[in-house]
């Protein structure tokens, strides 16, 4: 039963990680550095501790961008 489990959680990291790639790729940040994105994550991260208006306006525009894929 643990390899089962094992197996399921592997695979469910590997889906997180390939949509999150996607994230990277839809917002056009494909070529840049990986050094450049980690660091604007952990940015991020940290400027989210601090600031809900921060994080609402980014949903907002994140939403706007998962919208337009509808048209």
């Amino acid at each position: 039963m643990r390899k089962v489990k094992t197996f399921q959680a592997r695979k469910k990291e590997t889906r997180d990680k390939i949509e999150l790639g996607g994230l990277v790729v839809k917002a056009g940040l494909r070529t840049e550095m990986r050094s450049l994105l980690l660091g604007a994550l952990i940015d991020l991260r940290k400027r989210l501790e601090v600031d809900d208006g921060e994080r609402q306006r980014l949903t907002a525009i994140g939403e706007e961008a998962f919208g337009k894929d509808d048209a």
